[in-house]
């Protein structure tokens, strides 16, 4: 089986609605040989973390389509990226909020890097994990990891690969206090 991130145009659902669409996708590719992880709702995406044999992906984008049409699929591949390409990387899917890929690829930089820079990109590793947990309506665990992502930010300021890291920080110290929870673009 091959690793699929599955993206699917959102047209209206929003993260509350992840377990049921869920279920539903689990009904509707029962007859196959898929495995679908988890669901996922950003404002543009409905996210499906899915196993399936290459040769039977269509189908089961087939199947998906009454849930959404297809944005597009990635295969899941481990990659070895250079870290500025990785960290462009990383702030395009955190823009897209494609949040579990930001994780991903950060977490390739984060081993690369030592002491204050080891926090600051673990700072937004977490981040994008919290946003993982939002967009599967897990608002007390997001809630939780953004505290931990400040505790590793606490040391940051200024500028980092053009994230304004005080801008950044606000933002989480802002859903911390209020918890009202809502994604932002860095």
């Amino acid at each position: 089986m091959d690793r699929f991130m599955i993206h699917l145009k959102n047209a209206g659902y929003l993260p509350h609605d992840a377990p049921a669409l869920l279920k539903k996708a689990d009904q509707l590719t029962s007859e196959l040989n898929a495995i679908i992880r988890d669901t996922r709702v950003s404002k543009r995406y409905l996210e499906f973390d899915v196993s399936i044999a290459k040769e039977h992906l269509d189908l089961l984008v087939e199947k998906l389509g009454s849930i959404g049409s297809l944005d597009h699929a990635r295969h899941l591949v481990e990659e070895e990226i250079e870290k500025d390409d990785a960290l462009e990387s990383g702030k395009f899917y955190f823009n897209s909020e494609r949040f579990w890929e930001c994780h991903e690829v950060l977490e390739g930089v984060w081993k690369k890097t030592y002491e204050g820079e080891k926090d600051l990109v673990q700072g937004i590793i977490l981040a994008a994990a919290a946003f993982v947990h939002y967009q599967k309506y897990e608002n007390e665990i997001c809630l939780s990891i953004m505290n931990r992502a400040m505790q590793k930010l606490a040391n940051s300021t200024g500028k980092y690969h053009d994230v304004d890291v005080d801008e950044f920080k606000k933002k989480i110290s802002d859903m911390i206090k209020t918890g009202k929870i809502d994604t932002f673009a860095i």
